[in-house]
């Protein structure tokens, strides 16, 4: 299993706005994916932005390109993204997975 992590902030106004954006974009997009094993996101404000880390968990490498592209290490960007005054790192990072252990 991979795990794929992305960072991005807005500035404060702009959260709960983005918040229904990115579920109705990068979350909506990875579920809809062959080999998506699942999305979370966290939110937290810090001074004057809401920061959004966005995790997807992946069965396979090819399973991740099939949602972000063959330049699957640069992060996904959708329609409207600059009308959030996003933020966002330009990377995106990818975890092996041995073991999940159940909360």
């Amino acid at each position: 299993m991979i795990v794929r992590t992305w960072h991005g902030c807005v500035p404060v106004v702009m959260g709960d706005a983005f918040a229904g954006h990115l579920r109705k974009t990068g979350e909506d997009h990875a579920k809809s994916v062959h080999g998506n094993l699942g999305v979370a996101v966290k939110r937290m404000t810090f001074r004057g932005w809401e920061h959004f880390f966005f995790a997807t968990w992946w069965d396979s490498l090819e399973a991740i390109k099939a949602f972000a592209g063959e330049n699957y290490q640069l992060a996904v960007h959708y329609p409207d993204d600059e009308r959030f005054e996003l933020v966002a790192d330009p990377y995106v990072f990818h975890h092996e997975v041995d073991q999940i252990t159940p909360l």
